[in-house]
């Protein structure tokens, strides 16, 4: 029988708090939250590894250590309503949950929602709301939002999200070029987005979320 609970300390000690995340909230829901019970079961026992976990293609729950930091980053708070983009089973939805006051986790596969919806239930994340749409549109009936955070890679944000987060408010993503990432916070300031170099990571580009090829004559 693995011990994951183990596992969920030693993730914690070696991969996240090495890399600077040191805020209470994040750490305390990193050890409390099962990794494990928020990827395919036959990926339970690579859960902890510090490296994207594949759970559909072209789909990963992000490492501890880039979760970790993009949290830390965007610095959530107690009384905040947050969108989570591309939640995929929940893990990261689980996370935020412990953080805010509630969350929107936006997942387009109708079986992964279910399943999370019913994982995050076990869980007793009762403050999360799985809503099933497309990932590149959000959740706009639920908004606006303080903080958004978006589970994969991104060549571009589309304005449908940025126009989602409340002025004042700020969004997290991995953003890639070619093969290299870094992570980048945006901060929405009188309607206008101002991006901010938080650190280097890494993730798939997911499905719609491409840069729109231009054509130059």
């Amino acid at each position: 029988m693995t011990d994951f609970a183990a596992r969920r300390t030693m993730m914690v000690d070696t991969q996240v708090r090495p890399s600077d995340v040191t805020k209470f909230p994040i750490i305390d829901a990193m050890l409390s939250v099962p990794r494990e019970a928020f990827v395919p079961r036959e990926q339970a026992e690579a859960a902890y590894i510090s490296e994207n976990v594949p759970i559909a293609p072209g789909r990963v729950v992000l490492e501890p250590r880039t979760l970790g930091k993009l949290l830390d980053a965007l610095n959530i708070e107690g009384n905040e309503l947050v969108l989570d983009v591309a939640a995929g089973y929940g893990y990261s939805s689980a996370l935020v949950a412990r953080m805010a006051e509630a969350v929107i986790a936006v997942e387009e596969d109708e079986s992964m929602a279910a399943e999370a919806q019913s994982i995050l239930s076990e869980q007793g994340a009762d403050n999360v709301v799985v809503h099933v749409g497309p990932l590149t549109e959000g959740a706009a009936q639920h908004g606006p939002y303080d903080a958004i955070l978006i589970q994969g890679g991104v060549e571009q944000v589309p304005d449908s999200l940025l126009d989602q987060l409340k002025d004042g408010g700020r969004i997290g993503c991995v953003v890639m070029e070619g093969a290299l990432g870094v992570v980048r916070i945006g901060y929405k300031i009188d309607g206008e987005m101002t991006w901010r170099f938080a650190f280097n990571a890494s993730a798939p580009v997911l499905p719609g979320f491409e840069k729109t090829a231009t054509f130059a004559l």
